[in-house]
């Protein structure tokens, strides 16, 4: 269960951000930004929130682990908005801007989901106390 809370809050915090960044800034189509923000969301969540965020390091080392699964996810997100936002717009070189302006402020915003996860989500990985 607090894998789907994790994920919902990512998706929440992704469109949120896509919302604002690619709908109202770049006029993106509504559901384009919604399915960008689903993919960025599952394959962000699975890629760097748990497989690279958990193991780029030693547990109780989580700035480091933050660091490595954050810039993951700068990358990520970048390549992913890019590529979905070429393929649904047609476009490669208007989606560039849009997708390093999301990519930036969504790599702020994971820097923060990383320590909810870190406690809340595998807190039984470092050890660290519930409740």
């Amino acid at each position: 269960m607090n894998h789907v809370i994790a994920f919902i809050i990512k998706f929440v915090m992704v469109a949120a951000v896509l919302l604002i960044v690619l709908t109202w800034a770049f006029d993106v189509p509504l559901v384009d930004t919604l399915l960008i923000s689903l993919a960025v969301t599952a394959v962000s969540y699975v890629m760097g929130d748990l497989l690279i965020f958990l193991h780029a390091g030693k547990p109780e080392d989580q700035s480091t682990r933050n660091s490595i699964a954050s810039f993951v996810d700068f990358v990520t997100a970048f390549l992913l908005i890019w590529l979905i936002g070429q393929i649904l717009s047609g476009t490669m070189s208007e989606m560039v801007a849009p997708a390093l302006i999301a990519a930036l402020v969504l790599t702020a915003g994971e820097w923060f989901f990383h320590k909810y996860v870190d406690y809340k989500v595998m807190a039984g990985y470092n050890n660290y106390k519930t409740g």
